[in-house]
């Protein structure tokens, strides 16, 4: 979630990362701009839970690892630091080149929308995202009603779309033919 730039100046990749190491709240670097994360919802934070959840128990035993909000990614191509709310990485963890803070090889992003961030989780991030040749699938959770957009790479410039909605729908996806019921994803969500 983007909210507003920190100052209107262009920073250095190091001075970004003195700032975000000083910092109480995180920050996303975009091309030289640093923009202060947008404060989370408690259904934001009950959505990520129950993804990481669900998540984490279907993949207990396989070679995948999950990170949810605190763990930066970096895109090299675009000159990009973020903070995806869920990101699954297979094998190896790579990290970017003199950090142990940094992962780059996600091949599952999940962001949970708000109506400030909606339309850049949408775009440009996406557009970022898939500049990373190990992305395969994102996955955009609203939090203000179970319903879920799930892309999934089919080749190179190609990408499926599947819409999934009501509590009844079960997301699908292709990482080891995995299921998850909205209703585990939003369960205890209060929707308005």
């Amino acid at each position: 979630m983007i909210s507003q730039t920190v100052e209107e100046k262009k920073y250095t990749r190091q001075e970004y990362f003195d700032f975000e190491v000083n910092s109480q709240e995180k920050h996303e670097y975009i091309d030289g701009e640093v923009r202060k994360m947008a404060s989370e919802t408690p259904n934001h934070n009950l959505i990520i839970g129950n993804a990481f959840f669900a998540l984490k128990f279907a993949l207990k035993t396989k070679n995948y690892d999950i990170f949810v909000s605190d763990q930066r990614l970096w895109i090299p191509e675009k000159n990009i630091y973020t903070y995806p709310d869920i990101m699954i990485i297979q094998g190896e963890l790579q990290f970017q080149e003199g950090r142990k803070d940094t992962l780059m090889n996600p091949c599952l992003i999940g962001e949970v929308l708000s109506n400030s961030t909606q339309g850049y989780d949408k775009d440009e991030k996406f557009q970022a995202y898939r500049s990373i040749p190990s992305f395969q699938e994102y996955v955009l959770i609203d939090q203000y009603s179970p319903q879920i957009e799930h892309y999934r790479k089919t080749d190179r410039h190609q990408w499926l779309f599947t819409e999934y909605q009501g509590l009844d729908s079960i997301l699908t996806l292709a990482i080891d033919g995995m299921t998850i019921p909205l209703a585990d994803i939003y369960d205890k969500v209060r929707f308005d």
